[in-house]
């Protein structure tokens, strides 16, 4: 069963959500990610090891449709991306600013591959899980 680390992963989905005209840069978004765990006396772990991870789930969005490339017409420069509606249905289940966000992600840890296209799309059709009532 492959897990994630979902904060890592929505803090990559706001950065692409927030990255009009500006390049995505998943190492220093790790750097930041790992700076605001720390700043909260959250254990950070190899620094390292997570930048190599922030640029995994870059590639793995990007393959799997979570995210696209950012049209030039919309602050496009080649080096970033837009959310897809696979993408922003990711972001609203795991997004630790709305209340009930555990228990999504704990159901999407059950899954074998929860980034897995017909997997998360099966899950997040689930409209009980899409608003946290399970």
């Amino acid at each position: 069963m492959r897990t994630y680390d979902w904060n890592l992963v929505e803090r990559l989905l706001h950065e692409v959500q927030n990255g009009a005209g500006q390049s995505f840069t998943p190492r220093p978004y790790a750097e930041q990610h790992a700076a605001a765990q720390a700043a909260q006396g959250q254990p950070v772990g190899d620094l390292d090891h997570l930048k190599t991870r922030a640029c995994e789930y870059e590639k793995l969005l990007f393959e799997r449709a979570f995210i696209e490339t950012r049209p030039e017409q919309d602050g496009g420069n080649g080096e970033n991306f837009v959310l897809t509606q696979r993408g922003s249905q990711l972001l609203s289940l795991i997004d630790s600013s709305f209340p009930g966000e555990v228990h999504p992600r704990d159901v999407l840890d059950q899954q074998e591959d929860a980034l897995d296209e017909a997997t998360f799309d099966r899950v997040a059709a689930n409209s009980q899980i899409a608003h946290g009532v399970i």
